[in-house]
């Protein structure tokens, strides 16, 4: 198996919809794992990965994400979201769609933006929702993240805003809505949250968990994903049979073999065409001497 797209409901951790659909697929002892954390109170988007398909997690978090927020104008919380303690509450006076519409072009491109302290990004070794817990602040430093689009697609006077994102890695919608509310003096968190595609994986694919158990208790065929399906984003190349094992046993090779006079880097993915349809042989990146780097090998998915 390779990598099934849920659409996690709003509750359950991402961990705890990873041990959910192993239960469901009777994969005891395999390894699973999910291509990039959604927080417990957000839905949407959760691609699993099973088996061999773990290997491409690190490419899937380096994907780009899109979301559907609501956000709640004039309460501050501790979480920066629904689930934490208000803070702070302000007027709304002079809030309106105009000025939140106005306010979303400071957000748009690269910027600045410093991680919540209700987060796992880790100091000295903690997370650092476990300071925040113990009612401590740890200097964080501002991240650069790129939002590639924010837009409002509904004002619901008095207090709340819908609104479209799609951003890089590393991008907290919660500080968003934050800094949104602060930048129109009035504070703000979120209230919703849905991730609406992650990479090259949309809703429109996903699978909840109870349409997962149907499914598997009547035995309809799985929505199972491949990992080329997985890795859609990279740009690839196709190697013969003769390149393909040199990959496979680790051997060097010359970039140039791999380039084939494009203009690449890496990640790339090494493609092998054989009688039953491409398979993957590995993904590659430039070793920076004019070599090729093999930043992981399938040797077991032809």
């Amino acid at each position: 198996m390779s990598l099934l797209v849920i659409d996690k409901p709003s509750g359950p951790s991402s961990f705890a919809v990873c041990k959910r659909v192993r239960a469901l697929l009777g994969k005891r002892g395999e390894k699973i794992g999910h291509g990039g954390t959604l927080d417990p109170f957000a839905s949407g988007v959760l691609p699993i990965c099973i088996g061999e398909g773990t290997k491409v997690v690190p490419f899937l978090l380096d994907a780009d994400k899109a979301y559907e927020a609501v956000v709640r104008f004039g309460v501050e919380t501790d979480t920066l979201d629904g689930t934490g303690q208000v803070v702070a509450e302000h007027s709304l006076a002079g809030l309106g769609g105009g000025s939140v519409a106005d306010a979303l072009a400071h957000f748009r491109g690269a910027i600045a933006q410093i991680p919540p302290m209700y987060s796992a990004l880790k100091r000295n070794g903690r997370p650092l929702y476990a300071y925040a817990r113990q009612g401590q602040t740890v200097e964080r430093p501002a991240r650069q993240v790129t939002v590639h689009e924010l837009e409002m697609i509904g004002f619901d006077p008095p207090d709340r805003a819908r609104l479209r994102v799609r951003c890089s890695k590393g991008t907290y919608v919660r500080s968003l809505a934050a800094d949104l509310g602060q930048r129109l003096g009035v504070g703000a968190h979120l209230v919703e949250l849905r991730r609406t595609a992650s990479g090259p994986f949309t809703i429109e694919q996903a699978i909840t968990l109870d349409a997962l158990a149907e499914r598997i208790a009547d035995g309809s065929p799985l929505p199972i994903l491949t990992l080329l399906d997985a890795l859609a984003q990279l740009p690839r190349v196709t190697v013969d049979a003769s390149q393909a094992l040199v990959l496979e046993r680790g051997q060097q090779m010359a970039w140039e073999t791999i380039s084939q006079g494009r203009e690449l880097l890496g990640p790339v993915c090494a493609i092998l065409d054989g009688v039953t349809g491409p398979s993957l042989v590995a993904i590659v990146a430039h070793d920076g001497e004019g070599g090729v780097k093999i930043l992981r090998g399938f040797p077991s998915s032809r």
